[in-house]
């Protein structure tokens, strides 16, 4: 039976539509820029890259910062107005980039470990960062002024996330295990969501209403009015290192240190598809815009060809948008 098992598994498997090298150590996250056609890329080997997402090959040199000695870059998030690229660092550097460009137009200071997480608030004006030495920041975008620091109590912030109303800021990490939602304003402890294990990716909804956090399987569902689990999605089998919700949001893809990437049917909270698998620990996703196109990053980047999946499943109604359907949460 398992032989079975297994043959049916190997003729299921999905292959990537590109594979891109490049790279010389893992990939640590990656960003679809406006109009779909474009990607960027972060790495540990201390670069930023830019792609073109249909043919599969580097756009120019790779971005550099000025400096002699490259370190790290462990996280990356674009401005609202999709112009600029905000970075976090191995030597606790937040940098900005200007996207048509590939040079940075601004560097902070502040940190004192890596920067593990960036976000942007909604209306552009601000970067969140989050950091092994156990803070979350907010910065001033045109100043570059740190105006808040969070002592979150997490040993590292792995996680660091604006609500879309720029009201909270969620942080998920070591130490606590937990998932916290923090006041914008003021810094203040809101909420604090347990986890069993240390919490690495968080994703907020577009209206609010719900927040998902990436753990150790199960990926989690809470409901942002009680701040109550309402929803699992369990299938991986160890760290679940990103999370990507498409913009419409009844489609959500995470990767994992399990070595797949996986699809989800926010509609029901079901896997769609057979797991995508990787060669290495998958730590980096974006779906695109539309949710047609899926980009993982671990050695190498991969692109993956998601409305065929969702074809053959026959569930192609999910790129429709949410205002066309009744959105059911099954607990």
């Amino acid at each position: 039976m398992s032989s079975q098992t297994n043959k049916k598994q190997e003729t299921l498997a999905v292959m990537p539509r590109k594979t891109m090298k490049g790279h010389a150590d893992s990939v640590q996250d990656v960003i679809h820029l406006p109009k779909g056609r474009r990607i960027i890329t972060c790495s540990v080997d201390g670069s930023l890259r830019l792609w073109d997402l249909e043919g599969g090959a580097q756009i120019g040199e790779d971005w550099g910062d000025g400096e002699k000695k490259k370190v790290g870059v462990y996280k990356m998030a674009l401005s609202p107005n999709g112009k600029t690229v905000a970075s976090g660092d191995y030597d606790g550097k937040v940098k900005l980039w200007d996207v048509e460009t590939g040079k940075v137009v601004a560097k902070w200071t502040g940190n004192t470990q890596v920067v593990w997480s960036v976000c942007w608030s909604a209306d552009g004006n601000r970067v969140g960062s989050g950091s092994r030495d156990g803070t979350a920041r907010v910065r001033n975008v045109e100043t570059g002024k740190t105006i808040m620091e969070i002592k979150t109590g997490h040993e590292t912030v792995f996680a660091v996330i604006y609500s879309p109303d720029n009201t909270q800021i969620a942080t998920g990490g070591s130490n606590e295990n937990a998932a916290k939602i923090w006041d914008a304003k003021t810094g203040q402890l809101i909420a604090t969501l347990k986890h069993n294990w240390i919490v690495w990716s968080l994703a907020w909804t577009s209206d609010g209403k719900r927040i998902i956090s990436g753990s150790v399987s199960p990926i989690r569902i809470f409901d942002t009015a009680t701040w109550q689990q309402i929803a699992i999605l369990e299938g991986h089998k160890s760290v679940v290192t990103a999370i990507t919700l498409s913009r419409n949001e009844r489609l959500l893809a995470s990767t994992s240190w399990d070595k797949t990437a996986r699809l989800w049917n926010l509609d029901t909270n079901l896997p769609v598809g057979p797991p995508l698998q990787h060669k290495s620990a998958v730590d980096s996703a974006a779906l695109s815009a539309d949710g047609k196109v899926l980009v993982t990053g671990c050695t190498n980047v991969y692109t993956w060809d998601i409305h065929a999946t969702l074809k053959k499943a026959g569930l192609e109604h999910l790129f429709q948008p949410l205002s066309d359907v009744n959105l059911v949460v099954f607990q």
